[in-house]
């Protein structure tokens, strides 16, 4: 029997890393897989790296504005200091557990996993011996490609197939979230109903109902597409258009099984997203799309508060997720007498300047809908913004405002309704591509002289110039930027450690390196001072 395969070697260097006590190593409040962390551990102070946020305090204590910077300025993730990694931590993550479903054997539970709710998101964590200043692991992947995530749907979606691309429910309505969003430029994916409104009336009455479009990070699990104000859906019930609960004439005609609906979005350049974001977006100077590229990229400052627990011998960060905003929460069921923001009054519709950043939206933004590959319309244009300070995490202590984790966007979602059942295609072979959806990089064009590229990335800029592209394109580059951001990460937190101790700045001690290679050990040595064992509350 060929030996275990070890973990690279790394080098040793004097003393282990300062470690704090095993309560410490929890986040800030109580999660759903660590309950009782709250009353164990204080708030945490704000460190220098915070301050450079606009604000100055003077002498006797007051707060006066300070000037708005057009340099960037680059804020610290949260830094903890974690026990050494196990053994076993090396390994990567286990995908879920499939079984049957007594009676409906063609679809499958998932099991083993997390489940994204209560204001927490979780993505899976490997230990990584190149990572030695205090972050020790980095993000990973099990999925090959743009599908469902068993971890972002409700726990009552079944998959047809450890591939998860098709969904059903036995229960009311149901959302699963693909694995990967758009933030930027024209993505294209569709979904075929497997199981709905029947296509002939005479057979009986509706298999269920289906409803397809796009989700932010806040839109709920639990209900519909187009439930709330993050997410805008189609219904497959005379083909509405559904947005915060209100149900609009589009299509005028049945989604029935077999149909195949196609969905595309556009979204700006982040560029001009962040403009619309900071509120100095101009509709007399901005009048197109056609921004820097760069620009956007060079402010872009992705901030990923978030630790490594364990669940079930597995590793996940947890971080805070997006949650409601009271503004869009007024906007969905307005108060006669309710206000927004200062001196709006709620009736203002949402627009790229409104006072309020929750309620600010998209110039050049919209969605499309097609049916059988026949484009049917735009049910919406100006979609909100997403960008901080769009977006916030729950008003909590330990959640920082005002940050870009890298996972904000639009994704695919498709929410079933009591045995209706839909697949979704991502891509890049469509069942019905749309004429205008883009061709292979490696393809000549017949003229690409209006085409505007990304000097760096040789890409096309996203907006009004840019192709239709497949969404599964994006599983890549988001796999991509995650490397970065991890990248980016390790390099911040090396940079403290610099003035703590020479054991930061060379890695692991050599007791650790023992510790790595020897799970007992580690046990002795990470005594006292591991992460829990935490487990999620039963659903």
């Amino acid at each position: 029997m060929a030996e275990a395969q070890q973990p690279p070697p790394v080098t040793a260097p004097t003393a282990l890393p300062t470690a704090r006590l095993e309560d410490e190593h929890l986040p800030a409040v109580s999660s759903p897989l660590n309950p009782d962390a709250a009353a164990s551990r204080t708030r945490r102070e704000k460190k220098a790296t915070f301050k450079a946020r606009g604000d100055d305090a003077d002498s006797k204590g007051t707060t006066k504005k300070r000037k708005r910077s057009t340099e960037p300025t680059h804020i610290s993730p949260m830094r903890y200091k974690l026990p050494l990694p196990k053994a076993a931590d090396y390994e990567p993550p286990k995908a879920p557990t499939f079984s049957p479903i007594p009676g409906r054997e063609e679809w499958m539970e998932s099991s083993e996993h997390v489940y994204n709710r209560k204001s927490f998101r979780y993505t899976k964590a490997i230990s990584d011996p190149s990572f030695p200043a205090l972050q020790y692991h980095r993000q990973t992947e099990t999925a090959s490609g743009s599908s469902f995530e068993p971890e972002d749907t409700s726990p009552h979606v079944f998959f047809s197939s450890p591939n998860c691309t098709a969904v059903t429910t036995q229960k009311g309505f149901r959302m699963a979230r693909a694995t990967t969003g758009a933030r930027e430029g024209r993505y294209y994916w569709e979904a075929k109903i497997l199981s709905g409104i029947r296509a002939d009336p005479m057979d009986g009455e509706p298999r269920g109902h289906v409803r397809i479009g796009f989700a932010r990070r806040e839109a709920q699990l639990d209900g519909p597409v187009g439930f709330d104000a993050y997410s805008y859906g189609i219904r497959d019930v005379s083909g509405q258009k559904v947005h915060m609960s209100r149900p609009k004439d589009f299509a005028n005609a049945d989604f029935v099984e077999g149909d195949v609906i196609g969905l595309e979005i556009c979204l700006p350049s982040l560029s001009l997203h962040r403009k619309v974001a900071e509120g100095t977006y101009n509709k007399a100077v901005d009048v197109s799309d056609d921004l820097d590229p760069i620009a956007a990229h060079e402010y872009l400052d992705i901030i990923r508060d978030r630790v490594p627990i364990r669940f079930k011998n597995t590793l996940y960060f947890e971080q805070y997720e997006y949650s409601y905003q009271k503004p869009l929460e007024d906007l969905m069921n307005p108060a006669p007498t309710a206000s927004v923001g200062a001196g709006t009054a709620a009736t203002d519709p949402p627009n790229p300047n409104h006072p309020e950043p929750s309620l600010r939206t998209l110039p050049f933004s919209s969605m499309k809908v097609y049916k059988n590959g026949e484009l049917l319309g735009t049910p919406y244009t100006d979609l909100l913004a997403f960008l901080p300070p769009s977006s916030k995490p729950p008003n909590q202590a330990g959640a920082r405002e005002g940050f870009d984790d890298g996972s904000l966007g639009y994704y695919p979602a498709i929410s079933v309704f009591r045995g209706g059942a839909a697949e979704a295609n991502f891509g890049p072979r469509f069942w019905f591509p749309p004429p205008d959806l883009a061709v292979d990089e490696d393809t000549e064009m017949a003229d690409s002289s209006d085409i505007k590229l990304n000097p760096v990335t040789k890409k096309q800029i996203a907006g009004q110039h840019s192709n239709l592209r497949p969404m599964s394109e994006r599983f890549n580059e988001q796999i991509a930027e995650d490397i970065v951001y991890d990248l980016v990460d390790e390099v911040d937190f090396w940079s403290q450690c610099i003035g703590d101790t020479e054991a930061d700045m060379n890695g692991f001690s050599e007791q650790g390196t023992t510790a790595l290679l020897d799970p007992e050990a580690s046990d002795v040595l990470g005594s006292g001072r591991e992460i829990k064992q935490l487990v999620q509350d039963e659903v």
